[in-house]
């Protein structure tokens, strides 16, 4: 079995592949002052609700974008799962060209998900992944990866606005009954959930003017649920798209 770990600035994602099924996955918190002792007892109580067991996993492959965490999950593969992992970043074939100024730049997680969307949806695609940040992934007609836009996302944008006005709660992300609030709380959700589909929208709408053609947009990530149904242009939710991706990079890496 394949253990695949998308390392984010909020979650870590699990997911564990066989052959090319997910046969289950884990989002948890990201802690960065876990050691790979800390992880390891998390990811046991895991894998037991699953009636699985370290031995059972063979291989290891890692996406990350927290730069401290990964020499602990490295550290937590050879000690636990007696793998040496495979790490996204230069020199993994990916089978996508980056024509990214400087491809060290960008994200592991947005290279497998350009990978992952290419391979199921075709080009021109764009993908959007809703995270700490949200961001957005253009991939040509003949699968190259032509860079993106990178945005605040909606969590850290209204822990902003809690945090700088001083009369504003924090408040919980959900959907308002009504567009126009008539409280603080529901104003703010309103002015969340509506005002970020529509700067989804815009920016979709920006990229597709530059790739031209018929493109198809593919949503991912943790809220993606919360936004992608108040968007226009968003077609679907593919909450595995990262999972998928390293599963696919894996496969061409073997």
């Amino acid at each position: 079995m394949l253990l695949a770990i998308d390392i984010g600035n909020t979650n870590i994602v699990l997911g564990i592949y066989q052959r090319k099924k997910l046969i289950i996955h884990w989002r948890i918190e990201t802690e960065r002052n876990r050691t790979d002792d800390e992880f390891a007892a998390l990811f046991k109580g895991l894998f037991s609700i699953a009636n699985l067991k370290f031995e059972d996993i063979k291989d290891v492959i890692v996406s990350c974008v927290v730069p401290p965490i990964l020499p602990i999950l490295e550290n937590l593969s050879h000690r636990y799962f007696h793998s040496s992992p495979l790490i996204i970043g230069p020199g993994i074939k990916t089978g996508i060209p980056i024509l990214y100024d400087n491809p060290k730049e960008v994200g592991a997680d947005r290279i497998v998900n350009a990978v992952a969307g290419y391979e199921r949806y075709g080009g021109p695609l764009i993908a959007v992944d809703f995270g700490t940040a949200t961001t957005f992934d253009a991939v040509s007609q003949k699968g190259e990866y032509l860079g993106g836009v990178i945005a605040p996302g909606i969590a850290i944008s209204m822990d902003a606005l809690s945090e700088r006005a001083a009369k504003l709660p924090k408040v919980e992300l959900i959907k308002p009954e009504k567009v126009i609030g008539r409280n603080t709380i529901s104003s703010m959700q309103s002015g969340a959930i509506y005002g970020y589909a529509g700067l989804v929208d815009r920016v979709v709408e920006e990229m597709k003017k530059e790739l031209g053609g018929n493109v198809y947009v593919v949503a991912t990530g943790g809220l993606a649920e919360l936004i992608a149904h108040e968007s226009l242009t968003i077609k679907e939710i593919n909450p595995f798209l990262t999972l998928d991706g390293l599963r696919i990079i894996f496969d061409k890496n073997r």
